[in-house]
């Protein structure tokens, strides 16, 4: 018995006969659902150890001839484009192929393959070849590209948080060693005091949403879904924004349909709108209006948040909602903005089945959109609602 049916016994054995029939089975639908320029069925027949072997793998699988014609493929081969009119189509494989067809060393690298036949596109696999009888190699090959953007992702996060967390800390430090100097000095000392106080407090709001990012980016944070009526999420979050607001002479006004509902958690809705209207009240000027309103489009509960604030460029409104980004680092300083509240707004709205999204112009304020799908069999339809401003100002205004 040579080697490939050592390995045959060995691996078909450990899957059990009932796995392997119906891997079998799966491995030769897949075949017949990629037929066509691919002669999947051509060629000899294969050990069907080795067949019920390489179908249950994650990984995609290509069985090629003495000739690296295609004799077997599975599904996630052609979807990844490994395999194009019966061959291997990225060169880098072929490079491998043709070292293994030389030497008989099984070859096992880390390489950026096309997308697609066009366009700049690319995939980062992990590819393994190897030889399996005197005429048939083995391309196994597992697609990287998402472990190695979330790996990306995770790095970048580390290091913004370290930077992030230094500002505050070494601020406290100096503001520290500069009240022990200006001990004898009791208005310099409460000055500084001051000062440290303002740094606590940002401090501990960019440890508090830093968690609070975290939590959500794991799968499952939203836990047990619930029905949460959408007015009392709107008053919670405008009364906690309602001390922030009125310090700048601020109006905060709620207007638009009553009546709605949503399923999710009532506690993460009211720190998405929260996390709105603060950031409207943060980018608005003095004795200015922020509105929050509530429309249903096409079974989707739309709450808007309008301001009057600077607004945002073209340009920079696609990275608005990226963590820790700010359009104005300086004015993110002076009221204490983390760079994290939008980026909680679009972990939570992914969370509930929705989305945000962001109109703005330089000069004439930005609305931001939150959009959450009804809950059905919701009770009583939801019924229109004037502003409830003793003024009577409008809520909404135009994004055209």
């Amino acid at each position: 018995m040579d080697g490939l049916d050592g390995l045959t016994v060995l691996l078909a054995g450990a899957l059990g006969i009932v796995v392997g029939a119906v891997a079998t089975l799966a491995f030769r639908w897949s075949e017949r659902a990629q037929k066509g320029p691919t002669p999947l069925g051509a060629g000899p027949d294969l050990d069907e150890g080795l067949i019920r072997t390489l179908a249950v793998l994650r990984s995609a699988a290509v069985v090629l001839d003495e000739d690296d014609n295609v004799v077997r493929a599975s599904a996630p081969a052609h979807a990844l484009g490994i395999v194009r009119d019966g061959r291997i189509a990225p060169a880098a494989i072929r490079d491998l192929i043709v070292g293994v067809r030389r030497d008989g060393v099984i070859r096992d690298e880390e390489l950026e393959v096309p997308r697609g036949p066009v366009g700049p596109g690319v995939l980062l696999v992990q590819v393994r070849v190897a030889q399996v009888s005197a005429k048939h190699l083995v391309v196994l090959a597992e697609d990287l590209t998402q472990a190695r953007r979330l790996e990306a992702i995770r790095r970048d996060f580390v290091v913004n948080i370290s930077h992030e967390l230094k500002t505050p800390v070494g601020a406290l430090s100096l503001l520290a060693e500069t009240v022990q100097d200006a001990a004898d000095d009791p208005e310099a000392v409460r000055r500084f005091a001051g000062r440290m106080q303002s740094e606590a407090t940002r401090l501990s709001a960019l440890v508090h949403e830093i968690i609070e990012l975290s939590r959500l980016q794991v799968a499952g944070a939203l836990g047990q879904a619930a029905l949460v009526d959408v007015d009392s999420v709107l008053s919670e979050a405008v009364d906690r924004a309602r001390t922030t607001a009125e310090a700048k002479h601020v109006r905060l006004d709620i207007g638009g349909v009553r009546g709605t509902s949503v399923m999710g958690q009532h506690e993460l809705l009211v720190t998405a709108v929260r996390n709105l209207l603060d950031n409207a009240v943060a980018y608005s000027g003095e004795a200015s209006h922020v509105g929050v309103g509530v429309r249903l489009v096409d079974g989707l509960v739309e709450i808007a948040v309008v301001d009057e604030g600077i607004g945002i460029s073209a340009a920079e409104q696609e990275r608005v909602f990226e963590r820790f980004y700010r359009v104005d680092p300086a004015r993110s300083r002076d009221t204490g903005g983390t760079g994290l509240g939008l980026s909680i707004v679009k972990h939570v709205a992914a969370d509930h089945g929705g989305d945000v999204s962001v109109w703005s112009q330089p000069g004439r304020g930005s609305t931001f959109t939150l959009r959450l799908p009804r809950a059905e069999n919701a009770g009583a339809p939801a019924i229109p609602a004037q502003p409830v401003s003793p003024e009577g100002a409008p809520v909404r205004r135009s994004a055209s």
